[in-house]
């Protein structure tokens, strides 16, 4: 069994980032969301997100683990950035946009001592991709699905953006018609699950609101892609007790 030491931020991505690691019979020895903090020397590597540096340029604790332990880092900027990360010690660079999957491979690569080539994680996610339907939604609406899958109602996510509610009931009513899909559970699963591909241009958009940047949808569909087992058994727990 791996075991792992984990440096993330966010909680929000940390939950889905156990859930997969764990379903993966990886274990979780330790967990910081700061880089001030050390890793276990139980871990046989650390996964760490570049967002959790204290700065890009701060490269300390990716300089310090790589001593001890196989380092992997997951980056959410361009993959031109990934030398500084390897030059600074790490076995290898993943984009928190891969699936669950994709990562958990890479993580079993480099705790086994092997350096991650970038081309192979490539590879591997065309490969996932081209076996998932992919379906295309506007901007707007996917910062609308993004809302419900993070568990907002249609009021709370009109007040978010700035929208009506009425507004936000037609998007989700051509959501749900793209993706096939009838209630909100299966429209957080499609979402989780990584079957949206948003436009970068969104014609239907109300005027006057500024659309979310590329790096924030990226980093909340990566979220939400690792969180489909934790919403899973959410769902399952909810169906079981509406049936007792």
């Amino acid at each position: 069994m791996i075991r792992t030491d984990v440096l993330v931020s966010s909680p929000l991505f940390l939950m889905g980032l156990s859930q997969t690691l764990n379903a993966a019979g990886i274990r979780i020895v330790s967990v910081r969301t700061s880089p001030d903090e050390d890793p276990s020397w139980l871990a046989d590597a650390t996964l760490i997100d570049a967002a959790s540096l204290l700065s890009p340029g701060d490269l300390t604790p990716i300089v310090e683990a790589a001593k001890r332990m196989s380092v992997l880092v997951l980056n959410n900027e361009a993959a031109s950035d990934d030398e500084i990360y390897l030059r600074a010690g790490a076995m290898g660079v993943v984009s928190k946009a891969e699936t669950g999957d994709t990562i958990v491979q890479a993580l079993q690569m480099v705790a086994s001592g092997r350096r991650l080539d970038s081309a192979e994680t490539k590879l591997a996610s065309t490969a996932e991709r081209t076996q998932m339907t992919v379906f295309q939604l506007s901007e707007r609406e996917e910062q609308v699905l993004r809302q419900i899958a993070h568990g907002l109602t249609h009021g709370q996510i009109a007040t978010r953006l700035g929208i009506s509610p009425h507004t936000v009931d037609t998007y989700v009513k051509r959501i749900r018609s793209k993706l096939g899909v009838g209630n909100k559970a299966e429209l957080t699963r499609a979402a989780l699950l990584g079957r949206v591909d948003a436009q970068t241009t969104d014609g239907s958009a109300d005027s006057g609101q500024s659309p979310a940047t590329a790096a924030e949808l990226s980093d909340s569909q990566s979220e939400m892609r690792l969180l489909i087992g934790a919403v899973g058994k959410s769902s399952a727990c909810a169906r079981l007790s509406a049936a007792t």
